[in-house]
């Protein structure tokens, strides 16, 4: 079976790590293409690239500041994933509650006997 390709929607651009990356990376604010080669490290085609792909399943959008072009997170397409992804919180809230559990747990039965800990 093919593969679909990744700009059909965004389930498909976020599967790439990289382009999680810029997607973190703009999550902080809007940038132009320089600073954020600067900051991922990456030559500017592969910065490039990305975005592209980003803005054509609409997880990005551009404008344009004089000569710049400036990126940033368009995060309405990203509720589609958050939705999705929220069917399985209740497995991870369950592994939450048993970590705080065996921590509460571990924190107790560290204490020396006949101190009891401050209140507050």
């Amino acid at each position: 079976m093919a593969r679909a390709r990744t700009t059909l929607d965004a389930f498909n651009a976020v599967a790439e790590p990289r382009r999680r990356q810029v997607l973190g990376l703009l999550a902080h604010g809007e940038l132009p293409v320089n600073d954020m080669v600067h900051a991922l490290g990456w030559q500017q085609p592969q910065v490039s690239k990305h975005l592209s792909v980003l803005l054509e399943v609409g997880l990005v959008r551009v404008r344009r500041e004089g000569r710049q072009r400036i990126y940033g997170l368009d995060a309405g397409r990203l509720k589609e994933i958050h939705d999705w992804t929220a069917t399985f919180e209740h497995f991870w809230q369950h592994q939450l509650e048993r970590i705080k559990e065996r921590a509460e747990a571990k924190k107790t039965s560290a204490r020396p006997r006949g101190i009891v800990p401050p209140r507050g």
